[in-house]
């Protein structure tokens, strides 16, 4: 993630960035994504972790075993993700 964050780009994928380091990394990590998203202008962000995905997306693409299930603002993905995984 590091490297990647370190250069500039027109469209960037982070595949589960935040789910390894300690939280002090992570906060740095979402810090760092919303920065991205003002200058890249695309930022693909892979994760399982709902708070994340809140506190730094405000478009969210549900796929479901390959699938797009759900397209759309953050929090109304996320309530309905959340009411199929029962979490």
């Amino acid at each position: 993630f590091s490297i990647a964050a370190a250069k500039d780009h027109d469209v960037l994928m982070i595949d589960e960035a935040l789910a390894t380091g300690d939280r002090k990394f992570q906060k740095r990590s979402e810090a760092r994504i919303r920065e991205l998203r003002k200058e890249a202008g695309t930022v693909f962000l892979v994760s399982h972790n709902n708070k994340s995905i809140r506190d730094t997306c405000d478009r969210v693409l549900w796929l479901e075993r390959g699938e797009l299930r759900m397209d759309g603002p953050t929090d109304e993905v996320i309530k309905e993700y959340e009411k199929f995984t029962g979490k």
